[in-house]
């Protein structure tokens, strides 16, 4: 408790704690190469002395350049915490406001080391997604402005406003690359929030895992014809943060997940937690454990120490050997939003002297990862040809094969198309369209009975609405029934004491306020936050992920995500984001977030009920007016529930021949 309070009171400045510098037992962020000048070296350096008064410069000054030099960034790891970073009950935190300590809760779950990727960087996913850029008391009549991880301040605002409003990486459009972006966040303007990571609402890698179990689970009702996946094979790559979640969802999906990972670090880790059943870095033993377990139909998660093209060459090896075709479904979640800083790894190289030439030789080393994808989409395209499906999983690896000049163009597709579908465009997109995303809440009294009760509260809502809904609705309702009556067995808590499963409109709003209702009676012990991931119905506009199947031209445009972040402030959100960036990388997305305290109250209530219904309904609309049908169908039973919602509808053309002859002139 002592030690919580002390990191809840800011810097430890006098006396300085001592720099230990990097903790040699946890993973690091691989080294950046922002390749700055003198002046912007000098200009970094003075950035990161402005949190710390002048008679400690001459003592920071040196460690902090070094730092610069050596890393390509000042992380100050002088002032890393020595206490474990986990969410602790709510009760712990030395606060004016609940909803102050509730945001200090979900940042310190982030930056658990279960949860995590690179804990001392503050980088919580997908390579380079953080927190806070660098390491207050708060009233309910103001509100903390974050820009970029920096703490702007503490501003006088309203009871009913954000208690914090936070933006990442909002930079001018033409000054928005990846070149702009490695040298603002080395001289410490900004930083890349990732998704939930900069919203301080990721959850570990169960917030993934469910709306992966679904993807799986919907590509073999698409391309297989089947919802049963026994003996399935799943191929796929990344354990890493969110990707860490592919084996658990595999295994419950029912198939043989076959995961690949380079790094030893996150496949022990996944390996210890229980969400990997087995490890091999023998290509020969894992072709015969999935022929064992393709003939006695058994659920497997199977993680391959290598790099993933080498499993691919393999597999089709395989094929071109006997014939057998050994694998059904195929996907990537490696960081490609990333790819040349660590978020890929060539399969030239080792670890080892991948993450050395990426900062010794950076334009060597994105050759190899060129060269590396296009090894790897050949293998992908011979076997996609032999009757395997792939799918792009949003992560920016058909883009950046396409960049590379691998073989992934769609001859006569539009510009988010590539030979092979985003599984939004195949799997989720229609799922988005009924409004269904990826609804979650965390009990801050970190106590699982309050977990199990909120499951039951959830599952018991959902039981309810499904016999009011079509049948379309209502298998969606059915999978995340299973789902949630199932989610405690399979010890998905990782961190926080925290659940995610995926509704409609109808859905999240009735489960906050059954929620909130029993918090008011004292059957949960505390105070429930309740958030989404972006990669939702309406969180997020991206041309090559969640907006995909937008096909009126305006998939490139982010009204959408800017509206969301704003409505939702404005409605009572206790905490809003907007980021630049996401799962397919920087300039590529744009993001909003939140997060939301139910304490019970009935103020409580109202703003759940508003915001909720707005933070779905705005990106339903916005799919019915680019001519979606399952959004036009959505929207228009909202509206009948919803008086006063009014959507503009568009008017369909309906015959393409006035077209052709208004074109012809």
């Amino acid at each position: 408790m002592s030690n919580l309070k002390e990191l809840c009171s800011g810097l430890p400045l006098d006396p300085l704690p001592f720099n230990h510098g990097r903790d040699p037992n946890v993973p690091h962020a691989p080294v950046r190469t922002p390749n700055l000048s003198p002046g912007e070296e000098r200009l970094a350096l003075r950035n990161a002395l402005r949190y710390f008064p002048p008679h400690l410069h001459a003592t920071l000054a040196p460690e902090f350049a070094q730092e610069l030099r050596q890393y390509g960034h000042i992380y100050m790891y002088r002032f890393c915490p020595t206490m474990t970073m986990r969410a602790f009950p709510i009760d712990q935190y030395p606060c004016r406001t609940r909803h102050a300590a509730s945001i200090m809760l979900m940042i310190l779950n982030n930056l658990d080391h279960a949860v995590a990727q690179f804990p001392q960087e503050l980088v919580t996913y997908g390579g380079n997604g953080q927190v806070l850029h660098n390491g207050i008391i708060m009233t309910e009549q103001q509100t903390l402005v974050m820009y970029s991880g920096h703490p702007l301040g503490l501003f006088p605002s309203l009871a009913s406003s954000p208690r914090c409003v936070i933006t990442n990486g909002m930079v001018i459009p033409n000054y928005s690359s990846r070149d702009q972006y490695e040298k603002m966040f080395a001289i410490g303007v900004t930083m890349y929030g990732q998704m939930t990571a900069g919203s301080y609402c990721y959850i570990g890698p169960q917030g993934i895992v469910h709306g992966t179990m679904l993807t799986v689970l919907n590509a073999g009702r698409r391309y297989l014809g089947s919802s049963d996946l026994r003996g399935r094979v799943f191929v796929t790559s990344g354990l890493g943060g969110m990707s860490g979640a592919q084996a658990k969802a595999a295994v419950i999906a029912g198939c043989i997940g076959v995961i690949a990972e380079v790094d030893e670090a996150p496949l022990k880790k996944r390996h210890e937690q229980g969400w990997l059943m087995e490890v091999s870095d023998d290509l020969d033993h894992c072709m015969q454990r999935i022929r064992k377990a393709r003939s006695s139909k058994t659920a497997l998660s199977l993680g391959y120490h290598g790099n993933v093209v080498d499993l691919w060459q393999r597999f089709l090896q395989e094929y071109e050997r006997t014939g057998e075709l050994l694998v059904d479904l195929g996907s990537d979640q490696t960081s490609l939003h990333n790819p040349f800083s660590g978020g890929y790894y060539p399969v030239q190289l080792s670890l080892r002297q991948a993450n050395q030439l990426m900062s010794t030789d950076p334009p060597r080393f994105k050759a190899l990862v060129q060269e590396s994808l296009h090894q790897q989409v050949a293998a992908i395209n011979k076997l996609s040809d032999a009757g395997m499906f792939f799918w792009d999983y949003g992560n920016a690896f058909l883009l950046e094969a396409q960049r590379a000049g691998a073989d992934v163009q769609k001859h006569g597709g539009g510009a988010t198309e590539f030979r092979y579908p985003s599984y939004v465009q195949h799997i989720m997109g229609d799922i988005f369209s009924l409004g269904f995303g990826p609804f979650r809440w965390v009990c801050t009294s970190c106590d699982p009975a309050d977990l199990a009760l909120t499951d039951d509260i959830a599952a018991t809502v959902l039981e309810d609405i499904s016999v009011t809904v079509t049948e379309r609705v209502r298998q969606q309702y059915m999978d995340n029934i299973r789902w949630i009556r199932e989610a405690g067995k399979h010890k998905l808590v990782v961190g926080s004491q925290a659940r995610i499963l995926y509704s409609d409109q109808i859905g999240r709003v009735s489960i906050a306020l059954a929620i909130n209702q029993a918090i008011a009676d004292g059957r949960v012990s505390a105070p429930v936050v309740i958030s989404r991931d972006h990669h939702d119905v309406s969180g997020t506009d991206s041309p090559f992920r969640e907006t995909s199947n937008v096909y009126d031209g305006s998939a490139f445009c982010a009204d959408m995500a800017v509206q969301n972040f704003v409505g939702d402030a404005f409605r009572g959100a206790t905490w809003v984001a907007l980021h630049n960036g996401g799962g397919v990388g920087w300039g590529e997305v744009t993001n909003g977030g939140f997060g939301l305290v139910l304490d019970g109250s009935e103020e409580a209530g109202r703003r759940a009920e508003l915001m909720l219904n707005w933070d779905v309904s705005n990106g339903v609309a916005r799919r019915c007016w680019s001519g979606n049908s399952f959004a036009s169908e959505t929207i228009q039973r909202t509206m009948e529930d919803q008086r006063q919602l009014r959507v503009t509808m568009p008017f369909p053309v309906q015959d393409e021949q006035v077209l052709d002859r208004a074109l012809q002139g």
